[in-house]
């Protein structure tokens, strides 16, 4: 795969000598005049390496590698000056520069730092790799987060770890609460003890009581043996009760006893058998809504509930995405025997910019595809789901016209998709006659 340059320079001479000789050593080369236009060019299409010089009329060399770094932080770059100082160096490189060069250029010298630089990226996203699998490999149960919402996470699993108290997890779905239940477990006193995760909401209403507590051989028309239930295979560990919000009200006064008294009774048992179980339980309920409508009891909720774990969305940890894809990329090239690098700037741009209505979950399920399908080193959109990702923000724009105009072609995209390209009924959605509609479509060059 050839790279791809882009050259920023007001020197319209150093501008094109420069793409001469990168072109001729098989480098793919775009050209911008300004600042304002590189940081464009840079948000729309997906570039491996930035040559920048330092004085750029409207935006800087400096100010456009600062933003490069934000929103494309796989792109590496080259500062070029006329007037070199030491100050000015030190602050590209301390921004994120990777070399930095004087006029008059040298373009052979140049020609060999970008294959230099190249040659480093590449090793990079290796070694990214390779840690990744490493990584994977021996924590198969690991986390994935820096940001300051998961560190709170982290902060509070510590803290609760190696107390015995019952422990509520909450959390949209797919953000991994069964993954901080785990945590919890693996860091306790009882690490070594069995941990028994439940899915309250895949019990049928009528097994609920045998599954939790067990039963007697003939307690019942196929109770052909004793069986054991979750509460006595968990003794000395951890019972996980997920989607605990599922459980009927009548079962709740059977589970709050069994935590209240440490005790349990197997259905057609004459007897109680004492238990030691640690409770984590988690939800995608609003719990106390539910105990408003009657659905959950409130003496049960307050057992469960001593200490409260909310784990956060994806739109509230985006910087986290580049993160947990890293991690999928590096589970599935082991899982599905593929050498997949990582994603291009384009694509992460995307992803980092996506409703995750199905959180984590869903993003896993994304990358475990991309890497299937990915010909190349790196994941690109071709390799996306088509249609998942239509209408998708990339970034506003600096100005107002060009921002509105987006949003409109966003808007009026997703709602096409939801009404299955029905203009009769987007018009009529969105509050525009069919004609306005069409002319919408025309002056924003909305495919269909």
């Amino acid at each position: 795969m050839n790279s791809r340059i882009l050259i920023a320079d007001n020197d319209r001479d150093i501008r094109e000598s420069l793409a001469y000789v990168l072109t001729e050593n098989d480098f793919i080369c775009v050209k911008v005049s300004d600042g304002d236009e590189a940081i464009r060019k840079i948000k729309e299409d997906n570039f491996d390496i930035l040559i920048v010089d330092v004085k750029l009329p409207k935006w800087d060399g400096i100010q456009v590698l600062d933003k490069v770094c934000k929103v494309s932080p796989k792109t590496m770059t080259m500062m070029i000056t006329a007037s070199a100082t030491v100050e000015t160096a030190i602050e590209a490189l301390r921004k994120g520069a990777i070399d930095y060069l004087t006029k008059p250029l040298d373009y052979n010298d140049v020609v060999e730092r970008v294959r230099k630089m190249r040659k480093l990226q590449l090793i990079m996203l290796e070694n990214q790799y390779l840690k990744q699998e490493i990584h994977s490999k021996y924590n198969q149960n690991l986390i994935i987060g820096e940001s300051s919402a998961m560190q709170n996470v982290y902060s509070m699993i510590n803290k609760v770890a190696h107390s015995s108290s019952n422990i509520l997890i909450t959390g949209k779905s797919g953000t991994g609460k069964e993954l901080v239940a785990r945590a919890i477990h693996q860091n306790s006193p009882r690490a070594e003890a069995p941990f028994v995760p439940i899915n309250c909401g895949a019990i049928p209403e009528n097994l609920f009581e045998s599954e939790l507590f067990g039963f007697k051989k003939g307690s019942f028309t196929g109770a052909i043996m004793d069986k054991d239930g979750v509460f006595r295979a968990a003794n000395g560990g951890t019972l996980f009760l997920d989607e605990v919000g599922e459980i009927p009200v009548h079962i709740q006064v059977k589970l709050l006893r069994a935590i209240e008294e440490k005790e349990i009774k197997p259905i057609g048992s004459p007897s109680s058998l004492k238990v030691d179980a640690r409770i984590l339980s988690a939800t995608n309920k609003d719990l106390q809504k539910e105990i408003e409508e009657g659905n959950f009891r409130e003496d049960l909720y307050y057992r469960l509930n001593i200490i409260d774990i909310h784990l956060p969305s994806l739109s509230e940890r985006r910087d986290d995405i580049p993160l947990l894809v890293n991690h999928f990329i590096s589970k599935y090239n082991q899982e599905l025997k593929r050498k997949v690098l990582g994603v291009d700037n384009e694509t992460m741009k995307v992803l980092m910019n996506h409703k995750w209505k199905g959180e984590v979950r869903e993003l896993e399920n994304i990358i475990e595809r991309a890497v299937l399908l990915c010909e190349g080193e790196c994941i690109t959109l071709k390799d996306l789901p088509p249609n998942a990702f239509v209408g998708v923000s990339m970034e506003y724009a600096d100005d107002l016209k060009t921002s509105v105009r987006n949003f409109e072609k966003q808007h009026i995209l997703s709602i096409l998709k939801r009404v299955d390209n029905d203009k009769n009924k987007c018009a009529e959605i969105i509050g525009i006659g069919l004609s306005s509609l069409y002319r919408k479509i025309d002056e924003l060059g909305i495919k269909l």
